[in-house]
């Protein structure tokens, strides 16, 4: 049984089993701190962030938007050259003209904040070195060859770090009440689990047997060094070669004292995605492959005990108009090639059954998924007829997302 917060306001049914998100009730409510889309890749996270995070800047709140995207979409998007890790105001924002929107959208005071930012994988693990170390220790580890190895290409590291970046930016927004919500784009990654499960993986590494052997000469006199652990040694270093075996020694001696506190920060960082002040919502594509793994997301999100406000389904093939059925088009269609087989007309009454059936089966896979999840809101984006790449187009998704109450 998947969980659904009552923050998402009232739950109106959708012309499917599911039931409608209410993204505005969503993003304007206070309690809200922040939110997490998340999902495989290529169902367009990216653009849902931006968008929800405009939609709620304009609305009122004092945002700001963490990409993973390596596209750097989102920087062309928003009218900014580049992003890295520090965030930057987003030009050219205007007040929701919403009756509904909060105080501040719809009277006009004040001025729209939002602020974009990419993590720098890198930079964020040599922030957490410097921050947590001496600078003479700190120097020491940030130099050695296999920790450069590690925080640059080890996997999982890149969904650690977004949860660290997340972890950094909503205490100094605690501390200086730089923002009011925190809008996340997950790493885009084979599977949507490795957010929630990279933190883990990467301590457990760094906290292994492996490491703890490797760690075993430097942590005690060299008596304590039995002849079956200087055997195992001597194997490695045919293995993995001399430099890079004391490279790996020499970050983890150095290394050490930082374990506990990765961990602290992951369990920290973790509890905080628990939190009632977190809304995750899980966007997938109109297709059986992204469904399924959102419908996996879903279930998992419930066993850990997060936060599930809705998913989110883009770039729906939109309804073409006119009354006719697929089976009707195509039967008029066929009539027609039999009396003119060039005819423009029947040509285009193929293409209405064609897309009317393609929505058809859009249509049976959320069903299948309402069926299955049935406490879980929903909000259908239909497809833009172009790419989204600037500020205008950010605007229609979120007003699009808002429809669907």
């Amino acid at each position: 049984m998947t969980r659904s917060r009552g923050r998402v306001g009232p739950l109106a049914t959708t012309g499917s089993a599911a039931p409608a998100l209410d993204v505005d009730a969503l993003i304007d409510d206070p309690a809200t701190g922040i939110i997490v889309c998340c999902g495989s890749g290529g169902v367009g996270k990216t653009t849902t962030s931006a968008a929800l995070a405009l939609r709620a800047a304009e609305r009122g709140r004092t945002v700001v938007v963490l990409t993973i995207d390596p596209a750097r979409r989102l920087a062309q998007s928003m009218g900014i050259e580049a992003l890295d890790n520090t965030p930057r105001p987003v030009q050219g924002l205007v007040w929701s003209t919403d009756p509904g929107a909060p105080s501040g959208g719809s009277t006009g005071g004040g001025a729209p904040r939002l602020d974009a930012m990419m993590l720098d994988m890198k930079r964020t693990f040599d922030e957490v070195v410097e921050s947590q170390a001496t600078p003479q220790k700190a120097k020491q580890i940030l130099e050695n060859p296999f920790y450069v190895a590690l925080s640059s290409s080890f996997a999982g590291t890149q969904e650690y770090m977004a949860m660290e970046k997340l972890g950094q930016i909503h205490q100094d927004a605690q501390r200086d009440g730089t923002y009011d919500l925190i809008v996340v784009d997950t790493p885009p990654s084979r599977s949507a689990l490795d957010f929630l499960d990279a933190p883990e993986r990467l301590s457990s590494f760094l906290d292994g047997r492996f490491i703890r052997l490797l760690l075993a000469p430097a942590r005690g006199p060299a008596k304590l060094m039995s002849a079956g652990l200087g055997i195992i040694t001597n194997a490695l270093t045919k293995i993995l070669g001399a430099q890079v075996l004391k490279d790996m020694q020499t970050f983890v001696a150095a290394f050490d004292t930082l374990f506990g506190g990765f961990r602290q920060r992951a369990q920290k960082t973790f509890e905080l995605l628990q939190a009632d002040g977190t809304a995750f919502l899980v966007v997938a594509a109109p297709e059986p492959d992204a469904l399924r793994e959102a419908a996996y997301f879903v279930e998992r999100l419930s066993e850990d005990g997060m936060p599930l406000a809705g998913l989110v389904v883009n770039r729906a093939s939109p309804a073409p108009r006119g009354a006719l059925s697929a089976d009707e088009a195509m039967a008029a269609a066929t009539r027609l090639r039999k009396q003119d087989p060039g005819s423009l007309t029947a040509g285009l009454l193929r293409l209405h059954a064609d897309q009317t059936r393609m929505v058809e089966r859009e249509a049976l896979l959320r069903d299948r998924f309402a069926a299955a999840h049935p406490e879980v809101p929903t909000a259908v984006i239909p497809a833009l007829a172009g790419d989204v790449h600037d500020l205008v187009g950010l605007r229609r998704v979120g007003e699009l997302l808002a429809e669907t109450r």
